[in-house]
């Protein structure tokens, strides 16, 4: 089973940004985390990071044509602006796991909607980075 995981904007900045919020570990850190639960789990993991919205469209579209069995995604900022990743999640038809670290439904009223959500399997909120460990359980279940 081959499981790519995407990072939207600024969660490059893991440990930086906001650690009140997203903690003090970093990108780094959460990658090495969810590469010891793949390994665990004896499945492959890749990893995708980008600020920018259509270079996360084109790892969607590229996930396709990989045969990527599932993808892990939290499209950061873009989680409530982007139909365009809705979009290319609905295309692929590759089961999809939302992640968010923090619960956005308790944050500030714009964060509360989720564009990509309608084409994701689930959902995992406000579980800081252990969210995404779960997220890989389920699909590899």
């Amino acid at each position: 089973m081959n499981i790519l995981v995407i990072n939207g904007p600024n969660l490059n900045f893991l440990g930086i940004r906001q650690p009140e919020i997203y903690g003090k570990a970093t990108y780094e850190d959460l990658k090495a985390m969810i590469q010891a639960e793949a390994d665990r789990l004896g499945v492959q993991v890749s990893f995708f990071q980008s600020n920018h919205e259509g270079a996360l469209v084109d790892a969607i579209q590229q996930a396709y044509f990989d045969k990527t069995d599932g993808i892990i995604i939290n499209p950061g900022a873009y989680t409530h602006t982007s139909v365009a990743l809705l979009d290319a999640v609905k295309a692929v038809s590759i089961p999809t796991v939302e992640v968010h670290i923090s619960d956005p439904d308790s944050r500030e009223d714009y964060r509360r909607v989720s564009y990509i959500r309608a084409a994701c399997k689930a959902t995992v909120k406000g579980r800081g980075l252990e969210g995404y460990l779960e997220a890989l359980r389920l699909l590899a279940e």
